[in-house]
């Protein structure tokens, strides 16, 4: 489903990512570790198609991002560590907005934006203007416009980040059912046990360059995914 090869990114002379490979199938959790600064948000932009890169190739379900940027944006979902929505909208409006980018009938719209508000506890307030809500609530909200057309692949930069411990549950449900009708997950977490249960496979980058990758027994083997990390961390210091 995507495919990074070799990608390169610069901001003047700093390389931000270097060189980096990542193979991921369809219907797998991809887990994408490391500390601040070390790559993660600017590769999982680069797959979105927000940011260009120097060199290397990114395709979605065999579309190059930068040939066939729109098509490969209609497969796919972003949601950013900081929501960027449009607060003088309410919520309703939002997901209406987004239901019409990606040309979602009345019908499959209204089912699938009633169920997920359901889910999130949103309901009641989708009506209120965006500018009103929560961290919390915003959070639920991109995660709920990210869902409604039906996305391939979904690109998460520290989706639990200001989900109280009920949204998280959900969301990590969610996030299997996806994968279990074929879609694929690919995100950022700092919360390690979170992705030692939730991951199919990871890969563990610092400073720009990929140092383990692979299913989570191979990585880990033994020890937990929190002592390996630790562990390379030290190793590449």
């Amino acid at each position: 489903m995507l495919d990074i090869k070799n990608l390169t990114k610069k901001y003047g002379t700093k390389i931000a990512v270097d060189d980096l490979s990542l193979h991921i199938l369809p219907g797998e959790i991809y887990g994408f570790i490391g500390h601040n600064g070390a790559g993660k948000t600017t590769t999982l932009k680069a797959v979105a198609g927000i940011l260009k890169f120097d060199a290397g190739e990114i395709t979605i379900g065999g579309k190059s991002i930068t040939k066939e940027p729109l098509e490969c944006k209609k497969m796919i979902a972003y949601i950013p560590d900081n929501p960027d929505l449009y607060y003088f909208m309410t919520g309703i409006k939002y997901l209406n907005f987004i239901s019409d980018i990606f040309g979602v009938g009345t019908d499959e719209r209204k089912e699938k934006i009633d169920r997920y508000a359901e889910i999130f506890e949103l309901k009641d307030s989708l009506a209120n203007p965006i500018s009103a809500y929560s961290h919390g609530m915003k959070q639920k909200l991109a995660i709920i416009s990210a869902l409604i057309h039906d996305p391939k692949l979904i690109i998460m930069d520290e989706p639990f980040v200001g989900l109280d411990p009920k949204a998280s549950h959900l969301l990590k449900q969610i996030m299997h059912d996806m994968c279990s009708d074929g879609a694929s997950i690919f995100f950022s977490t700092h919360v390690l046990d979170v992705a030692e249960k939730l991951c199919d496979r990871i890969a563990i980058i610092k400073g720009g360059k990929l140092i383990r990758a692979g299913t989570m027994d191979e990585v880990k083997g033994d020890e937990s995914l929190e002592e390996v990390f630790l562990e390379l961390e030290d190793e590449n210091a």
